[in-house]
């Protein structure tokens, strides 16, 4: 591909985001497919340091629109320099969580004011909208649990330690962007074991690299 594929993977806390994001970045290799993986908050040394600012819950007592600005100015680095040059070099990217997460966390569940919102989106992301979303969606009581039981002994982060209305809201916000952007976004039903979820995940990113394969073609011949 003359460009690469930009998927992004979205939701609450405890879906099994990181563990599919492992599992098809290990089908895609063994395809031959060059590839990133990659994170937010994070995915950069800036962003990095960042992260640490936020899940610490360092930033929240200056309220979500000091952390809708972290995520942003860690979004932007992260963007300019790991994801863009990735996906110019021809490259699909991976990316646990990206701009729908500050949609849904910060605009949604922290009630910011949307015109706000989307002008830091506009310059964060700078044009760098994901090809692909997919939508983990799950109970948040259930998704709750799974991720106590990944912690263990560890302490809750910034988010996972809020209430279940919370987390409720996040749910709704999240499938709302999946109704309102069915073209980007594709609802994968998280609440079944690691292998029925990776079988909407594999079934799901093949038939999307297959139609961008078939649409650059196209494109190729009408040239």
């Amino acid at each position: 591909m003359a460009r690469g594929f930009f998927i992004t993977f979205e939701g609450g806390e405890g879906a099994g985001k990181s563990t599919q994001i492992r599992l098809l970045a290990e089908k895609l290799r063994a395809k031959g497919y060059k590839l990133l993986v990659t994170r937010e908050p994070g995915g950069s040394p800036g962003a990095e340091a960042i992260r640490h600012v936020i899940l610490s819950g360092a930033a929240e007592p200056f309220g979500p629109e000091m952390e809708a600005l972290l995520f942003a100015a860690a979004r932007s680095d992260h963007v300019e320099q790991v994801i863009r040059p990735a996906v110019q070099s021809g490259k699909i990217v991976l990316c646990d969580r990206f701009l729908d997460s500050s949609r849904v966390y910060q605009g949604g569940a922290g009630n910011l004011d949307p015109a706000y919102m989307q002008e830091m989106e506009r310059v964060a992301i700078n044009g760098m909208m994901p090809d692909m979303t997919l939508i983990f969606d799950i109970d948040p009581v259930e998704g709750l649990k799974r991720a106590s039981s990944r912690r263990g002994a560890g302490q809750a982060d910034r988010f996972e330690k809020e209430d279940i209305d919370i987390h409720q809201r996040r749910r709704r916000a999240f499938l709302d962007i999946a109704e309102k952007e069915p073209d980007r976004c594709i609802v994968i039903d998280a609440s079944g074991n690691v292998d029925s979820v990776e079988n909407l995940v594999t079934a799901a990113v093949f038939a999307g690299l297959e139609a961008r394969t078939k649409a650059t073609a196209g494109r190729a011949k009408g040239a």
